[in-house]
């Protein structure tokens, strides 16, 4: 399969949220694409905006020269990237897998360490942003890995997160990303518990948004998820259950080095109760809700 240009598409492995975003980037900058979800539905939508279907991650191998990953965590890139090892032809030229999922920096590494690189050349490529900033090119990429298969790469690079910094070895993009969500999560616990304190203050919280928004506490935070929480529309930008993967791996990181997470673990407590309250495919602003039920320590 080729082109009207005779370049192979581009291979996009997992289409939920962020590998959406990516395909509408890629869409938009004229990028052919070739994906393929474990979950068929998905690639319904995948196919409205011009994309075509693979059956499989070995066609995806055979077909493409690039390919974008955007699996749910750790064990799936893994197992991706195996999977495309082995179904690369021998003697094609090595795969350039882009990832833009947020994954354990140390098995990045040593996965990358393992990885012929005469078949499958591993950049990694997270973005710092929801789907929806993605989607409008305000993501910013934390790039990890090979700087020449980056380079190489950087026509989709361009349309995935025209912001980026290539941070070194691969594994210190994901360690950037981890630090970064860290801030971001705690940032989104401290503005819903300060719309909930403002409403029991007998505060308007959209006018206290507004007032919040040009004080000393502003952060994009306010500007991405202060109106989902004040509104009360969690339809997903990112969800509960990928936040609190995230947190999760942090405190596994930060463990492995000695470090205690105070607000990483308070945090992780929080949408503990978001998801057993049933909202964890709901957008992270939902913390709200479980920052709602919170009483008082007796």
């Amino acid at each position: 399969m080729t082109t009207l240009n005779n370049k192979p598409p581009v291979g996009l492995i997992g289409i939920g949220l962020m590998g959406m975003a990516c395909a509408k980037r890629m869409r938009a900058a004229g990028i052919e694409l070739l994906g393929y979800d474990v979950d068929t539905k998905k690639l319904g939508a995948f196919k409205q905006i011009g994309g075509k279907a693979a059956n499989s991650v070995g066609e995806i191998a055979a077909t493409c020269n690039q390919v974008v990953l955007a699996v749910f965590n750790t064990d799936q890139v893994e197992q991706t990237v195996d999977t495309l090892v082995k179904a690369r032809p021998a003697g094609a030229a090595p795969l350039i897998a882009l990832c833009v999922s947020t994954c354990d920096p140390d098995r990045i590494s040593a996965l990358v360490a393992r990885t012929p690189a005469g078949k499958v050349r591993y950049v990694e490529a997270p973005v710092s942003g929801t789907s929806q900033q993605t989607e409008t090119g305000d993501a910013l990429g934390m790039i990890g890995g090979d700087p020449a298969a980056a380079d190489e790469a950087r026509d989709v690079l361009d349309a995935i997160c025209p912001r980026r910094h290539h941070l070194g070895a691969a594994g210190n993009g994901g360690r950037a990303k981890l630090a970064i969500n860290l801030i971001l999560g705690v940032n989104r616990a401290a503005l819903a518990e300060g719309l909930v304190f403002a409403q029991k203050l007998g505060l308007d919280p959209g006018a206290f948004l507004k007032v919040a928004r040009e004080s000393a506490a502003q952060s994009q935070v306010m500007d991405i998820k202060g109106p989902k929480m004040v509104s009360g529309d969690y339809t997903p930008h990112g969800f509960i259950t990928q936040t609190r993967k995230d947190f999760l791996m942090m405190l596994e990181q930060a463990k492995a080095r000695g470090q205690g997470l105070p607000l990483a673990e308070t945090y992780v407590s929080i949408v503990d109760g978001c998801v057993a309250a049933g909202e964890g495919e709901l957008d992270n602003s939902a913390v709200i809700e479980e920052i709602r039920r919170r009483k008082p320590a007796t």
